[in-house]
């Protein structure tokens, strides 16, 4: 197959998106300074795929060590993960979001263009989308960016945008995701925030370990079936899955596209703590908080696009997702 190089291949989607590319016969090899994921991830990658992994730590920010890698690899394409991706911390921090997520990207282009490799997926977000006008939003949407991050992958996409118009040898894959959930079907691997979670699903799992008190459901006089807040979540799985799509269709035919990743459904904060209660076989405590600014009722994605151009659908439920989470927190090992 393919020789692919994954950068911030150690972190929660990087490490799911090693496992669906090594099953589907690619070649990879992981860059990642470990800011974001446990030191343990290459060794249970390895216990997952059955084979050895080659993982380099660095920067992507770090020319001459993007260099070396390009210079001892002959890659066929670049799955590019590597970037800060709290909304939060990027208000709080915005010229570490835009150094990191901008400056690494264009560090990222010059080393792969230099190796003469033109083939990126790219990790972009349904944050692009801001506030958006409709639901289901679908790709043609406005961007806007409301936070730092946001910021961060609109810009980024532009860059890819221009060079792809202006410059033929270039075709990239944009995949923006709504609210990836749940961790592999192993318990060997899943999401593992350093501090409090920003995500709702791992903020559940936390609380369901008994590492957090309860759960804040902020506002839950939304128009929506029981009053709270509706988002897509898709199985990290799955999402995984799309990665694989994507890349095989930049190497199939060169032609860049832009696809939603979601799946079209939408779950009330109340549907995940009932399922997630269900999963760790308890009721999770919670209270009613007030609306947080900036939030709309429902979000969801218009996942038509990435059926029509990847043959991309979401097949895991919201079940599987609370019951993966749970097999992962329960089992854990910490920091690793």
């Amino acid at each position: 197959m393919a020789s692919i190089l994954l950068t911030g291949g150690a972190g929660y989607i990087g490490s799911h998106t090693y496992v669906a590319l090594t099953q589907a016969g690619h070649d990879v090899v992981i860059i990642d300074n470990f800011s974001n994921a446990g030191r343990g991830v290459p060794g249970r990658l390895a216990r997952i795929t059955g084979a050895p992994v080659t993982c380099l730590e660095g920067s992507v920010l770090d020319a001459q060590f993007l260099d070396d890698v390009f210079a001892k690899h002959s890659f066929d394409a670049v799955v590019h993960f590597a970037a800060l991706k709290a909304v939060g911390e990027s208000v709080e921090k915005p010229l570490d979001y835009i150094e990191t997520n901008g400056q690494g990207l264009i560090t990222l282009l010059r080393a792969m263009e230099k190796a003469s490799v033109f083939r990126l997926v790219f990790s972009s977000s349904a944050t692009v989308y801001g506030i958006p006008d409709e639901t289901p939003t679908p790709e043609t949407a406005p961007r806007r960016a409301i936070n730092p991050y946001g910021f961060t992958k609109i810009m980024g996409e532009e860059v890819l945008e221009q060079l792809a118009t202006n410059d033929a040898r270039w075709a990239f894959g944009t995949l923006r995701y709504f609210n990836p959930a749940g961790a592999h079907s192993s318990g060997l691997i899943g999401e593992d925030p350093g501090d409090t979670p920003n995500n709702l699903m791992p903020y559940i799992a936390r609380v369901a370990t008994g590492d957090l008190p309860q759960i804040s459901v902020f506002g839950d006089d939304y128009d929506t079936p029981d009053g709270t807040g509706v988002r897509d979540y898709i199985h990290v799985e799955d999402l995984a899955q799309g990665h694989v799509l994507s890349l095989d269709a930049l190497l199939r035919s060169s032609q860049s596209h832009l696809v939603n990743l979601g799946t079209g459904q939408g779950y009330s904060v109340l549907e995940m703590l009932s399922a997630y209660s269900a999963a760790c076989g308890r009721d999770l405590p919670y209270k009613i908080a007030p609306r947080r600014s900036g939030d709309v009722p429902i979000y969801c994605a218009a996942p038509e696009k990435a059926k029509k151009l990847l043959g991309f659908e979401a097949r895991r439920t919201l079940q599987d997702m609370c019951s993966s989470s749970w097999n992962w927190v329960a089992q854990r090992p910490r920091g690793n």
